[in-house]
């Protein structure tokens, strides 16, 4: 079993940066491929960004490349999410989640993850 727990949420005004933190208990962290995803009000949740276990393969939302980077550090059992240029389309909560099933496969729809954190909180203003 793993917990997940995001950081980093909060006010920016677009064109700004924030960086979210998930950090994970549990030993068998740097054996899941993680994943970010988000969900604004009204809206289904949609696939952020993905990575696998060793972190040097990721995928992303078309929404988001080249502005959104993900990455990992195994030893500290954190995934991070550095957001640049963010524009107020970026407003919702982002949810951190692992796939303790597929280390390599990089999932873009919520079924293929089974651990998810609370989320945190992003809002951009114009």
């Amino acid at each position: 079993q793993v917990q997940l727990v995001e950081s980093g949420g909060g006010l920016v005004q677009a064109g700004g940066s924030l960086r979210l933190s998930c950090a994970a208990s549990g030993r068998t962290f740097r054996s899941y491929a993680m994943a970010w995803f988000r969900q604004a009000p009204g809206k289904e949740r949609e696939f952020v960004a993905a990575i696998n276990w060793s972190g040097d393969r990721t995928s992303y939302a078309d929404s988001v490349k080249g502005r959104f980077t993900i990455s990992r550090d195994n030893f500290k059992d954190t995934v991070y999410l550095q957001m640049n240029s963010l524009k107020p389309e970026d407003t919702a909560v982002y949810y951190c989640a692992a796939n303790s099933k597929w280390p390599e496969v990089l999932h873009t729809t919520d079924r293929g993850y089974d651990h998810w954190g609370q989320g945190t909180q992003v809002t951009v203003s114009t």
